[in-house]
């Protein structure tokens, strides 16, 4: 069984008592008597943080409720189907003998549910942000790689101290930056993983194959409390190549750039035996490369509209992981033989790998509705209160939108998880 709610993760400004209770708490506000008053009273600052607080950490329904209980919209994950999914992947990785997964917590957000992958086998989490990175250590994950570039000496600071708890690893592709790495671990007297991130085909960070990768990689072996990890090579767009083969030839581009990366490094001496990248649709073929060390899946315990849009080796849409991800609405307005209305717009729903899906009925189109509605069409024979699960276009920024996953069993609440890695990642 899935373990409840787990309140030890959250950020500092979320602890303190949890569920419905706290709405009810701190509403009144001191009424400011001018601008001056407003910015400068101590109470009044103090009341205002406590408020945000309280918002933060308020709950859609408590452990143990029934579906019709949660406040919605409401992110909501099936605990059998995600069961499901993380005992899988262990399995689907079998035949590639001492090739890693590395999860990517960018898809959940969630030290709990990266705690659940390190017990399926997972090495570490990868992060995409800052706040990843401190959600993941700060909730108990001892090996993290920021997949990703951290300019900023007050960034670099924190992440730095992450360091005195967990193994931390980062992406470098600047030698500025990595200058700056090393000062910064060597203030906090720290040993710090610097991995050089090449540019694969996506055109978006990283350097291009060639001499620039030895010459960093020589750049991070001279300056103090830093280690040279090695390399990342990942290639996000192929993640939605829609056809399996066609994926395939897309990682072969991959596998040979990462090939002309550690030639070069071979060349100049250099020794790398971590080469780690791919995704939920390609980590198989990445695996299978005889190059690469590590995958980085991420969005197989949840899926979502889009990774469904891609088909498999056998030509069917891929169904080796189940959709255990959704966003439960209500239906607030009916016009009857015309629409219906629900209370999930932009604020509950990503759409910028298009709309969700209305599950099960597939020929119900939803339409956004702008911030807070969601319309759907036909109608069908909804009537208001009636809930509705949406399946999410994309399901990492769908989740960055909450502060809670509830987790549900059949029709009950088992498990409230907060999600303490949300945000545009400061």
């Amino acid at each position: 069984m899935i373990s409840p709610c787990i309140i030890s993760v959250l950020r500092p400004c979320c602890r303190g008592s949890l569920g419905r209770g706290l709405s009810s708490v701190g509403r009144s506000r001191p009424k400011p008597t001018g601008l001056t008053s407003c910015v400068f009273s101590v109470r009044t600052c103090a009341v205002h943080r406590s408020a945000a607080a309280m918002a933060s950490a308020r709950a859609p329904c408590r452990v143990g409720d029934t579906v019709s209980d949660i406040d919605t919209p409401a992110l909501v994950v099936d605990l059998e189907k995600l069961e499901a999914n993380l005992k899988i992947m262990p399995q689907t990785m079998e035949k590639f003998g001492s090739v890693a997964v590395r999860p990517h917590a960018k898809a959940h957000k969630c030290a709990t549910l990266a705690q659940l992958q390190v017990s399926h086998g997972a090495v570490g989490m990868c992060a995409q942000t800052l706040t990843e990175a401190e959600a993941m250590v700060y909730g108990g994950v001892n090996d993290v790689l920021v997949s990703n570039q951290l300019i900023g000496h007050s960034k670099l600071l924190r992440f730095a101290t992450l360091a005195r708890h967990a193994r931390m690893s980062v992406c470098v592709d600047n030698e500025e930056n990595i200058r700056e790495l090393s000062s910064v671990a060597k203030e906090l007297n720290v040993t710090i993983g610097a991995v050089v991130e090449v540019n694969v085909g996506q055109d978006r960070c990283g350097v291009d194959p060639g001499p620039e990768v030895p010459r960093l990689a020589k750049l991070v072996q001279e300056l103090p409390n830093l280690t040279f990890t090695g390399v990342q090579c990942y290639q996000g767009l192929n993640q939605h190549v829609r056809t399996a083969p066609d994926r395939k030839a897309a990682v072969d581009k991959v596998v040979e750039k990462s090939k002309i990366a550690l030639k070069a490094l071979e060349d100049a001496g250099i020794q790398c035996g971590y080469v780690t990248g791919g995704g939920t649709g390609t980590y198989l073929y990445e695996a299978a490369s005889g190059v690469f060390t590590e995958v980085q899946p991420g969005s197989y315990v949840f899926m979502d509209v889009d990774y469904g849009r891609n088909f498999g080796e056998d030509g069917q849409p891929i169904h080796q992981f189940q959709q255990s991800l959704y966003v439960l609405t209500t239906v607030q307005s009916v016009t009857a033989g015309n629409r219906a209305v629900v209370d999930a717009g932009m604020k509950a729903v990503s759409l910028d790998s298009g709309v969700p899906l209305v599950h099960p009925m597939a020929d119900i189109i939803y339409h956004c509705g702008g911030d807070e509605h969601g319309i759907l069409t036909p109608p069908f024979d909804y009537k208001v209160g009636d809930r509705v699960w949406l399946i999410p276009g994309h399901c990492d920024p769908t989740v960055n939108l909450y502060d809670w996953m509830v987790g549900v069993r059949g029709n009950k609440v088992e498990a409230l998880w907060p999600i303490t890695g949300r945000g545009p990642g400061v």
